[in-house]
């Protein structure tokens, strides 16, 4: 089988958006100014998604019929204007629909941060159904004093139906540029055609995640990241008395993987820090989110993943 996911974002021709936001500095406030949405896209931006005293825009990205089907491809434009702040978001994990034909299915995201902006792109996991191609691209122009949050992640498949990392191909590229020169580039690539297969490396994980932050602004959600990673981690490969205990697995005398892998490492001249995840369980990724991120509330008027 030959996967094509093809498209233009950082050069060449370029495609057509299927949605486009800008948001703007009015009346000293984040506005939006402009935006458009078309099938299989759909754009929402409520009135009310945090404290009325917050300066953000809140945006949820949805696709009709509540997952992108079979050669869908969607892209997304984003333009956040000077001083603003913007939280794109999902409803729900975004769902990727068996290939038919082989046909790969896209979703593109190129947006532009301006100065001390702040773009926080927070959605739920990605869930690729049985023999699914996905591949996802997202294009981030900053400015030096710019400030930014990515979250991306998949989950291994719907559980309920016995599928566990049982899609084609999955792809997942992250680039972030300050002008034209590339500041992080970032790949995820899981290929149902390599050996071992995906499901026999992952190990019994069922999520991966990573988180990417950067700025000043978010300066102290960095460095307290770093050291809550360090220390949950140490108290898996030091562990404690009781933490031992809890890591023996009742049919062995070896201890069991932990529960959820975590590393924290910087970028940059110091501009901003890269989280990886692996967990067993969505619903621990879900925890460590609000944990280690409830510190945006303070700037999108609301807790990132609420429940």
């Amino acid at each position: 089988m030959f996967i094509t996911c093809g498209g233009e974002g950082s050069g060449g021709e370029r495609m057509e958006e299927t949605g486009f936001a800008a948001v703007e500095k009015i009346d000293g406030k984040s506005t939006v100014t402009r935006c458009f949405s078309k099938y299989p896209l759909k754009l929402i931006i409520p009135k009310k998604a945090g404290s009325s005293t917050s300066d953000a825009v809140w945006i949820f990205s949805l696709s009709y019929g509540g997952g992108i089907v079979s050669g869908d491809r969607l892209v997304l434009g984003l333009s956040v204007g000077d001083g603003c702040t913007v939280a794109l978001t999902t409803q729900a994990s975004t769902k990727v629909y068996k290939s038919v034909g082989s046909k790969c299915s896209e979703q593109i995201l190129e947006a532009k941060v301006g100065s001390n902006a702040l773009l926080a792109v927070i959605p739920d996991p990605v869930t690729c159904f049985s023999t699914a191609i996905y591949s996802q691209k997202q294009i981030f122009r900053v400015s030096s004093d710019s400030n930014l949050v990515i979250v991306d992640w998949i989950t291994s498949g719907r559980h309920e139906s016995g599928e566990k990392w049982d899609f084609d191909f999955y792809k997942s590229n992250n680039s972030i540029f300050i002008g034209n020169e590339p500041l992080l580039v970032d790949s995820v690539l899981l290929d149902q055609k390599s050996s071992p297969t995906v499901a026999e490396r992952m190990k019994g994980y069922q999520v991966v995640a990573m988180i990417i932050i950067m700025g000043t602004k978010l300066k102290h959600i960095q460095d307290q990241l770093q050291i809550e990673i360090q220390q949950m981690m140490e108290g898996y490969f030091r562990p404690t008395t009781v933490r031992k205990r809890e890591m023996i697995p009742d049919s062995g005398n070896h201890p069991s993987s932990p529960p959820i892998f975590a590393s924290c490492s910087a970028f940059g001249p110091k501009v901003g820090v890269v989280v990886r995840i692996l967990s067993t369980r969505t619903e621990a990724v879900y925890d460590f989110l609000r944990h280690h991120l409830r510190g945006l509330e303070q700037f999108l008027g609301a807790p990132p993943y609420r429940r």
